[in-house]
Order: C-alpha cells, then structure tokens, then sequence
C-alpha cells in the first residue's frame, strides 16, 4: 500500500504532534512478518487502553507501538482494525477526526441477534476472554475449583452479587455456557461433583489462541514461545 496517497479514516496521512520527526525515507521497506508483529501488538495495545473507557489518540498508537513503522501506518492501522473486528467483535472507529482520536466498539453478537454495545456488556466479554485465556495458558481444561480461586484473585466471587457482571456463577456456569463459549463437563468419580471447563465451540471460531498467547506474553514480559505447548498449538490453529 503506498504510503504517499492521502485517505480517510485509519489511513489519514497527514502527520500532526510531532510525527514528522520519525518519516521514513523511501528505501526503508517493511517484511510481511514485521507489519504482522506490529500489528499484533497494536492489538493488544488497543485492548489494554480501552478497559479504562478513554478514547485513544492516534499520537498514542504512533508513540508506544508503531514508532518506527510509520511508513506502514495505514496497513498496520487497518489490519489491526479488521482483526479486533474479526477476532473480538470489536470495531476501531475514529469518533474525532481533526484530533484523531478513536474507540472500540463491541460487535460481539448477544443471544437475540442483536449487538452488544452497552458498557455492562462489553466488561462481561473482558471477562469472557481473561477466563478463556486461563483455561488456554493451563492446557485447554480448568477444574471449576482452580478457575474460581482465579476469579477471586481479580475480586470476582462467584457467591456475591457484581456491580458490573450480576451473578458471576450464573454468568459463567450458564450464560457463557449457553452462547457456546464455555463448556462444563463432570469430572468422574468425585464426590462431592467436580466439573471441567474447556473452551466452547463458539470461542474455538470467533477467538485466536494467537493473539491470547501473544497478549499473555506482552503482560507478563516474555516470548510466546516460553509456553512451547500453547505456542505450538496457537500456531497450528491460527
């Protein structure tokens, strides 16, 4: 995509903010792997800034992530764009184009076909994806045990009423289960009943184990591939 002519949106050209101290020179040339590994990072970039509600800055996206790719600024925009899209039910819209600044809003399809775009819902999909991200780091299958001691280290007890999630047992045990994105199966032969939760059919197509690892990684400060079990199968599903 070249990156002389001027477009709308995610692709605007025109650099403001200090931006033209970082512009390219026409030689510089970007592999496929490189945009992609911006763009991953942009991903998770988006993520984390918009669990706080603030709308992002385009100097932002250019400081902290794209830096010296700004010569690839529109590919890399816009593929992060379709993959929060695509992979999250989320879309990157630009709601301030003099400032350039943008949000998420969620897609993510509810039960009764129509989208969830409320706050109540978009902090029950975060949820979702940090309980699928536990199950995928601890080897596909959590005893229901393991996964609510997690939960209470995020101040999330299944047995009190949330502000944001309600009735976070009926949540999990039900709603999520019911939307095909988790699945309990019994364990057998405990007693008391002792139940597994694995990834549901649904989040096996609209989730990548990819970009779960790579935002796994990032938080915690390593290379996916310190989890060679999870790196393996992320690459193989991907």
């Amino acid at each position: 995509m070249s990156q002389r002519k001027r477009s709308k949106g995610f692709g605007s050209s025109q650099m403001t903010d200090g931006e033209d101290d970082f512009i390219p020179t026409q030689t510089e040339r970007r592999s496929q792997d490189q945009v992609n590994q911006k763009v991953s990072e942009l991903v998770q970039f988006l993520l984390v800034k918009d669990q706080k509600k603030i709308p992002i800055k385009r100097a932002d996206m250019l400081k902290n992530v794209i830096r010296e790719y700004r010569d690839a600024y529109s590919e890399i925009v816009n593929k992060a764009g379709k993959t929060l899209q695509e992979v999250f039910g989320l879309q990157l819209v630009e709601i301030d184009s003099k400032r350039h600044t943008y949000i998420l809003i969620n897609n993510l399809p509810c039960a009764e076909g129509k989208y969830l775009c409320r706050d109540e819902e978009k902090e029950k999909m975060g949820l979702l994806l940090i309980i699928l991200s536990f199950i995928f780091m601890k080897g596909n299958s959590v005893k229901d045990s393991a996964l609510w001691e997690f939960l209470h280290l995020l101040r999330v007890y299944p047995g009190r009423q949330h502000q944001v999630f309600g009735d976070v047992r009926k949540l999990v045990t039900e709603e999520f289960v019911r939307q095909k994105y988790l699945e309990i199966t019994p364990i057998p032969l405990t007693d008391p009943q002792e139940f597994k939760y694995q990834w549901g059919p649904r989040a096996e197509k609209e989730i990548s184990k990819k970009d779960v690892l790579n935002a796994v990684a990032k938080i915690q400060g390593k290379d996916p591939t310190f989890w060679s079990s999870q790196y393996s199968e992320a690459e193989a599903t991907r």
